[in-house]
């Protein structure tokens, strides 16, 4: 069974009204990113960052897997696939995808803020005094700007062995997740799905570009790579 390895990006929850991050203008929903998603920021105002969080976990429970997400599912019938998502919502687990790698962390867990490895599932308001078993204050079990990205020596490794590589709603500007399509095996198909895709296809072989939303291309491709 061939291997297919999906990374995703925001444009791929985007339409399932999950608020997407674009680095020009430094903000991400009306905030200035270092200041919500970065340890200075949460060590400056910790009852920000997770009045932050707390409101997009609340959004976050009250959208659905879009077409993008339901297609990739599909996918599974005939290739082993690995999801290795940049976004922290689980549209992709609702929709049923098996193997969902999250290289940013996810919205719906936290962690300790003493033991990394201490983490829980959380859908509720995440306040200050929410403590756990090691006595340490809980905090969003998110990936922040000047933090190391723990899952990503996986990622390259999954990448590595891939037969076919989508790539979905990403600017792949954003490192080190954007350093990916260059591990993947020489010639291997490669599918870039975006709106304004933003990638120099000379520099690829057999890359195909569709600058289309993710519910459209992922629908095209899926269909395509099903019945080769």
């Amino acid at each position: 069974m061939k291997k297919i390895v999906v990374l995703t990006g925001a444009g791929m929850s985007a339409e399932s009204g999950i608020n997407t991050f674009r680095d020009s203008d430094g903000l991400w929903e009306g905030h200035d990113i270092m200041e919500v998603a970065s340890p200075i920021g949460w060590q400056k105002n910790r009852e920000k960052v997770l009045d932050f969080y707390n409101k997009r976990r609340a959004q976050l429970l009250e959208v659905f897997p879009n077409a993008a997400h339901k297609a990739l599912v599909e996918l599974e019938n005939k290739y082993q696939v690995t999801i290795i998502t940049q976004n922290v919502d689980d549209l992709h687990e609702r929709a049923g995808s098996s193997k969902v790698l999250h290289l940013h962390g996810e919205l719906l867990k936290v962690r300790s803020t003493k033991n990394p490895n201490l983490i829980y599932d959380w859908k509720q308001a995440l306040n200050l005094g929410h403590l756990c078993e090691d006595n340490s204050q809980l905090r969003p079990h998110i990936v922040w700007f000047g933090e190391n990205v723990p899952l990503f020596d996986e990622a390259l490794e999954i990448t590595s062995d891939a037969d076919i590589l989508m790539i979905i709603g990403t600017s792949m500007q954003v490192y080190p997740a954007a350093h990916l399509i260059n591990c993947s095996k020489p010639e291997i198909p490669i599918y870039f799905i975006d709106p304004k895709p933003f990638i120099q296809q000379n520099l690829y072989s057999n890359l195909t570009v569709l600058a289309e939303k993710a519910s459209v291309g992922v629908v095209k491709v899926v269909k395509q790579l099903i019945y080769l």
